[in-house]
């Protein structure tokens, strides 16, 4: 690779590592194996940087390899046995009082968890239609499957998660906001 090339992906690498990171996360739910799905994803986009960079469109191939990369995972013999059961380790905001705070955390508890529950394939359709804000066309097509079966797993997911929101979080007051129509 030549210097230039190197210095293009060195920046490519730099302004999408953190959005890779979060989105690898709300995937398989846990920090370290996010990093690395998210470094797993940049050595795969290096070894081809020379050919995707005259290709282009960096950013849904870089999701489509993220998403392959964290599915190879996941059929991995030794992650079958391995279950993730740690809390996600939040700080509080100083700028709010303790009770807004805790019901904060306690929502964001609640639709972490509900996003866990979800099956891979409808976990990835609401990851990439709700957080990374893609199209129903783009995350199809990151996807590698039809617009229909985006939309029809979106609402299977947003319904599954609703109803495990619904459920654990009844008493919550601030669990309503989680009930509109993109969670």
């Amino acid at each position: 690779m030549r210097l230039e090339e190197e210095r293009r992906f060195r920046e490519f690498a730099a302004d999408r590592a953190r959005s890779l990171r979060r989105t690898a996360y709300l995937l398989c739910g846990d920090w370290h194996l996010a990093d690395d799905l998210a470094q797993t994803t940049l050595i795969k986009m290096y070894r081809s940087w020379s050919r995707l960079e005259r290709r282009g469109e960096l950013d849904a191939y870089v999701r489509r390899v993220l998403l392959r990369t964290w599915l190879d995972e996941r059929r991995r013999p030794w992650r079958r046995a391995e279950n993730s059961c740690s809390e996600v380790p939040d700080a509080p905001d100083a700028s709010a009082g303790p009770e807004e705070v805790a019901d904060r955390m306690e929502v964001s508890g609640l639709v972490h968890r509900a996003l866990l529950a979800l099956p891979p394939r409808q976990r990835a359709t609401v990851v990439l239609r709700y957080v990374e804000d893609l199209s129903v066309a783009d995350t199809a097509a990151a996807l590698r499957c039809s617009t229909g079966n985006v939309k029809s797993q979106a609402a299977r997911g947003l319904d599954a998660m609703r109803a495990a929101i619904g459920t654990a979080g009844a008493g919550l007051s601030a669990c309503g906001t989680a009930r509109g129509g993109d969670a």
